[in-house]
């Protein structure tokens, strides 16, 4: 038996106006040209979602890391290609699902020649949802899986926590299901072997929820 919480809120993707398109290629296009906020101006390219036209699954995770931007394409990086390898673990075909973040611009520090993530801020977030929010209403998915904090302010406020609601799945008033866990770049972060292999197994606990709606 699923898990569902009725009281989860809605966050900016899901509570406010969005986009206007009738196919995820011309919402694409139109997003080409975004300047709702400043990050464009640094980023080598926006970072738009990709997967099926059909998919039941929607992974929403926080923005494009360095790897994406440079190849203009979500999860191509260190935490995606782990994403993919837990979720087959979790028996869930990364193939039927669709992919995108909650802000479509790499924001970022230099450290000497190196880009280092910068986590977005809440305007920045609300800004986006614009975008979020036009891909979650063309898809129409089953289940939309939050990956770390970023996403789970996009889709349900800033009231759902992640280490505390992670592994649940909340009904929000869009009338969507959304999954709650972590990034998976919060895994490479951890440096003790044991630990590391911990967190990535409950990591895998709470996708192997997804395989319930697939």
């Amino acid at each position: 038996m699923l898990e569902r919480f009725a009281s989860a809120g809605a966050g900016p993707s899901l509570a406010y106006e969005h986009a206007d398109a009738e196919t995820l290629d011309e919402l694409h296009d139109d997003a080409q040209s975004c300047r709702r906020c400043d990050l464009y101006r640094n980023a080598t390219h926006l970072v738009f979602g990709e997967g099926p036209r059909t998919a039941e699954i929607v992974l929403v995770g926080e923005q494009p890391g360095d790897k994406e931007d440079q190849a203009a394409r979500p999860f191509v990086g260190p935490a995606g290609r782990l994403l993919d390898q837990c979720l087959d673990e979790a028996g869930v075909d990364r193939d039927r699902c669709y992919v995108t973040n909650a802000v479509k611009h790499f924001k970022y520090r230099m450290r000497g020649k190196k880009r280092l993530h910068a986590r977005p801020n809440a305007g920045e977030i609300q800004r986006c949802a614009w975008w979020l929010g036009a891909e979650l209403e063309l898809l129409k998915p089953k289940l939309v899986v939050a990956l770390g904090a970023t996403a789970v302010s996009s889709l349900l406020g800033t009231k759902v926590k992640v280490m505390r609601d992670r592994g649940h799945i909340l009904h929000s008033p869009a009338k969507l299901d959304v999954l709650v866990t972590i990034h998976p770049s919060a895994l490479l972060r951890i440096r003790e072997a044991d630990e590391r292999e911990r967190n990535r197994a409950a990591f895998i606990h709470d996708l192997k929820k997804i395989a319930r709606f697939l």
